[in-house]
């Protein structure tokens, strides 16, 4: 680099330039830094919601996912056991035996037909 002749002009530009590196250099340590935390911050929760917390003065406790999972896979045996046919102790069972009784009434579904409905009126507020 050339001098400019000017010693304290030299001075102030080699002092300006030592000071725009080391701002640029802490600014993006800094932002460095920041990003970190903020990227720790967010695996803490997410540890904090998988894994659950415990209950502490004020705030109910948490399950973590595994347990919430669990409770999940239970509901649907729940589910599961009533859509199918078991022995009589089904929703599915239920069905199959209300249609059996209403084959034995009417066992031609087009002799029977649609029920009759009554006509309605078009409003609440008609007699």
């Amino acid at each position: 680099m050339a001098a400019t002749g000017i010693p304290a002009l030299d001075t102030a530009l080699v002092w300006g330039g030592a000071i725009a590196v080391l701002s640029t250099v802490g600014t993006l340590a800094w932002r460095a830094v920041r990003g970190s935390v903020r990227l720790a911050r967010r695996v803490d929760d997410f540890m904090d919601d998988w894994t659950g917390e415990e209950a502490r003065p004020g705030v109910p406790a948490r399950p973590g996912v595994m347990p919430r999972i669990a409770a999940i896979e239970m509901r649907l045996e729940y589910v599961e056991h009533e859509l199918n046919p078991n022995g009589g102790d089904s929703l599915r069972d239920a069905v199959n035996l209300a249609n059996t009784r209403l084959a034995r009434l009417c066992p031609d579904p087009d002799e029977c037909g649609p029920p009759e409905l009554p006509d309605l009126p078009a409003s609440p507020t008609e007699p």
